[in-house]
């Protein structure tokens, strides 16, 4: 995997509305005041404070920034407003050959996870699952989220081993083992999308990362066994589960618990497995640099990443 060039203080970032539009008037400003008090100069798309129903504007605005800040040689990274909705729709109005020319820090995690995929296997390079511009006043104060997201863009060594915050709960083995191989995945119900699609993710000796936030646990249980039935995890060395955040039973006298959903749906592929990996919808969050190499063990819940995720 291609590896961007590491992010320094004095770098422009650029700011897109890739997904949903940002519903808290002022957020997008407050985000670009944050990054400068940071030592960040933004650059601001047009579509980061675009609105066309839910969406950060039409597919053509979002994807022509997106095209844009890739192309910008003044921009060192990109990061989204905010997740929502809106990625699968403009994948293919994105220049994927310019994208593969100008490699660059990208962030942002949730709806966001389509476009990782996509540049994962379209252009090759390294994507960090992380935290987006309107959530960075909240969450970038917080030592923890900063250090993660830091050391993950602007050093060039590996990030090591990658812990929990004190009192998260406990990570669980689910499938004993160690594997090792490229990090993919992000949110779950992205990943099912591909499905089927030009843009299916590709988990061939791979360590599957997966997150959700807000599905009841039979819509986890269809999206797990849509990655079952399409040989995904058959066919990946091994499974991370980060933060499942209200994911509720459906009917909690006679439903299935997430661990249960879990167990039935994914763990009998038989490749190392455990759940509890702080990433996703929580805050704090760690980030994850996706397509960078890590080893797993899941009898220790141990994630460790083995390279330097920028150069």
């Amino acid at each position: 995997m291609i590896k961007p060039k590491k992010l320094q203080f004095g770098d422009t970032i650029g700011i897109i509305g890739a997904s949903g539009a940002v519903r808290v008037e002022g957020a997008v400003g407050r985000a670009v005041e944050y990054a400068k008090s940071l030592g960040f100069n933004v650059k601001l798309g047009e579509s980061a404070n675009a609105k066309y129903g839910y969406l950060s504007g039409s597919d053509e605005l979002r994807a022509r920034d997106v095209n844009a800040m890739f192309a910008d040689p003044e921009v060192k990274a990109i990061v989204s407003t905010r997740g929502g909705y809106g990625t699968m729709r403009m994948l293919d109005l994105l220049d994927y050959d310019l994208i593969r020319a100008n490699p660059k820090v990208f962030i942002g995690f949730s709806d966001i996870t389509a476009m990782h995929i996509a540049f994962a296997e379209r252009c090759g390079f390294i994507t960090f699952h992380g935290p987006m511009a309107t959530s960075w006043n909240d969450c970038l104060p917080i030592d923890f989220v900063r250090e993660s997201l830091f050391s993950a863009v602007m050093n060039d060594y590996p990030m090591g081993d990658l812990i929990n915050a004190a009192g998260y709960h406990e990570r669980k083995t689910v499938n004993p083992g160690s594997a090792e191989g490229i990090l993919v995945g992000g949110n779950l119900s992205l990943i099912a999308g591909t499905i089927g699609t030009p843009y299916e993710i590709n988990t061939k000796d791979r360590i599957l990362f997966i997150e959700e936030v807000g599905e009841r646990t039979y819509c986890v249980d269809r999206m797990l066994t849509q990655l079952r039935l399409a040989g995904k995890f058959d066919d990946c060395a091994g499974v991370i589960f980060g933060d499942f955040n209200d994911c509720p039973v459906e009917y909690p006298n006679f439903g299935l618990t997430l661990e249960e959903v879990i167990r039935d749906c994914a763990a009998p592929c038989g490749k190392p497995m455990f759940t509890g990996l702080q990433a996703g919808h929580v805050t704090p969050a760690i980030t994850l640099p996706l397509g960078a190499r890590v080893r797993m063990d899941a009898d220790n819940c141990r994630l460790t990443v083995l390279e330097s995720a920028v150069e």
